[in-house]
């Protein structure tokens, strides 16, 4: 159900990966990119993404990267979408498990996100359930469409010593 992601899956998930940005309640990029600036920015910039694929149909996705370079390149950065038909069925929490198998395989020792959004609770709650913490608060650090300036979190997990 879990494996590479390829240009196909992508195009097959670019309208759900549109609907996310365009949302602009929990990914912080462009809502106008286009579809190769996003395939660019989520395949061929991380060192690897994925796709979860069920009875064909692409339901979510995530990227793993360095979360910085040198003497920090030990921990790792992920991100994750789902589509809005498959979500509340497990399977960020699989891509998540995942992620970190991978990171492991990879040589990373911790993985960390950079910008959670606050009032995405929902992946915060998983985010916890999974052992992350959150380690630090961005103060209005994300404009909600909807709330204005919310605080994004920083969440962060020990993946081996």
């Amino acid at each position: 159900m879990i494996r590479a992601m390829t240009q196909a899956d992508f195009s097959a998930f670019w309208p759900s990966f549109k609907a996310v940005i365009q949302a602009q309640q929990s990914y912080a990029f462009d809502p106008d990119m286009s579809e190769q600036q996003a395939f660019q920015l989520w395949c061929e910039l991380p060192l690897k993404s994925f796709v979860f694929e069920h009875n064909q149909q692409i339901l979510g996705t995530y990227y793993i990267k360095p979360n910085a370079m040198g003497p920090s390149k030990h921990i790792c950065n992920c991100g994750y979408m789902v589509s809005e038909a498959a979500r509340g069925k497990g399977i960020a929490r699989k891509l998540c498990e995942h992620s970190q198998d991978i990171a492991l395989e990879l040589g990373f020792k911790a993985m960390q996100f950079n910008s959670v959004v606050a009032t995405n609770t929902v992946a915060i709650a998983l985010w916890h359930k999974l052992g992350f913490a959150t380690i630090g608060t961005i103060p209005k650090a994300y404009l909600h469409p909807k709330l204005g300036y919310v605080d994004s979190l920083i969440m962060h997990k020990q993946l081996s010593d």
